[in-house]
């Protein structure tokens, strides 16, 4: 299996930590995959398998594609080097999450295309027409030609992918929607890494009840309703497991959390390497996932916090979105309404005062973590292969 990543590798993004986990868990499954990527940037060039905390292996091959000069000449480059690569592996299947290289792949005459496995995280016109008010970081909104020829590129690698991959249910069902009825498509979630650990302990209770997220600090991820509910939530202290350096949220957080004067009782733990992740979330005695209302997180997405979070085996409070709700149950979860901070204070609340209620939802998360490891993702993407393999 050839896998394509048009992206520095390693890389601080939930994308990288899919991206290798996915490969290892294929190879450890029995596949042989090269996983195809840019050389790290950092100043001094990190190795992949101890960045992501996992073991070389002799079936998963991490091939580097160098490039030069301006974005546009470098992506020009990976994809030239891609199209060689696939070309001289007949054989192989070719799985990638990127729109571009699967629609260049699928543009070719069909008795050149290779045996394609796409795996899509939402639909590229509507998650590019979004993200500008997302991000909130006055990002130009795309123009309507650019809109046409990604709605062209979805419906290309819609209608001729050997076999297609969704993250949720609601995903597939739009893209029919969008694009007709086609065979061979398959919904797998995202996973987690098994963790024991953290499990040995109920939280840090010596300081009383923490309430921790885990993830970027993008407006759309609801961390500003988080800080919002902290302060109706007296009783509650806040952690955050993440803050890139790079990037202006943090900044924004941290003034809303001394605005709303919730900075004192809130720690932000900044950028953390994955493998570090799970015993800082183990501190916690409630974990929330307060994503804001849009078409991506209602419909696209399957976030890696949430899996983590099921690991872990602590009660969750998360926002009530479809896509949530794949994974989720009232039994396993406390919902609240998207963007409502008065109603996650009172949730959070709630789970402080009534541990015979932690210990039932934590109890009933907990159970539901095997089905969302690394290694259950590989088998099912077992299927998909099988069916690209017997086109």
């Amino acid at each position: 299996m050839l896998y394509f990543a048009d992206t520095r590798f390693p890389i601080e993004r939930a994308n990288g930590v899919q991206t290798m986990a996915t490969c290892h868990a294929l190879a450890e499954h029995g596949r042989n995959v090269v996983l195809v990527v840019r050389p790290d940037t950092a100043p001094a060039a990190r190795d992949p398998f101890e960045y992501y905390g996992v073991v070389p292996l002799l079936r998963l091959t991490v091939l580097e594609i160098a490039g030069h000069g301006s974005q546009h000449r470098r992506r020009f480059q990976f994809l030239k080097a891609a199209y060689k690569m696939q070309k001289s592996h007949r054989a192989a299947v070719v799985y990638t999450r990127d729109l571009g290289l699967a629609a260049l792949f699928l543009s070719l005459p069909r008795a050149y295309r290779p045996r394609l496995v796409y795996e899509s995280h939402g639909i590229a016109p509507i998650v590019s027409a979004e993200m500008p008010d997302l991000l909130g970081n006055g990002r130009e909104k795309p123009s309507a030609a650019k809109l046409r020829r990604l709605e062209r590129r979805e419906r290309l690698v819609w209608t001729r992918a050997t076999a297609y991959v969704t993250i949720t249910r609601t995903l597939a069902d739009d893209l029919t929607a969008r694009y007709g009825a086609r065979t061979r498509v398959f919904v797998v979630p995202d996973g987690a890494r098994a963790v024991d650990a953290a499990r040995d302990h109920d939280g840090d209770s010596a300081t009383g009840p923490i309430a921790a997220y885990a993830g970027h600090l993008y407006p759309w991820k609801g961390v500003d309703v988080f800080v919002r509910a902290l302060a109706l939530a007296p009783s509650v202290r806040g952690l955050i497991v993440g803050g890139h350096p790079g990037e202006p949220d943090r900044a924004r957080i941290e003034r809303l959390a001394r605005e709303t004067g919730v900075f004192d009782r809130l720690e932000i733990t900044g950028l953390l390497p994955p493998t570090k992740v799970a015993a800082a979330l183990a501190k916690a005695t409630m974990l929330v996932l307060p994503n804001t209302a849009s078409a991506i997180s209602e419909r696209f997405t399957s976030p890696l916090k949430l899996f983590e979070y099921l690991q872990i085996g602590r009660p969750i409070v998360a926002s009530d979105l479809p896509a949530l709700r794949e994974v989720l149950t009232p039994q396993t979860a406390l919902f609240v309404p998207p963007g409502d901070a008065p109603a996650l204070a009172k949730a959070l609340e709630r789970l402080a005062a009534d541990s015979a209620e932690c210990a039932s939802l934590a109890h009933a998360a907990r159970a539901l973590a095997p089905d969302y490891t690394w290694a259950r993702r590989a088998e099912r993407l077992d299927a998909v292969f099988d069916a690209a393999m017997t086109r």
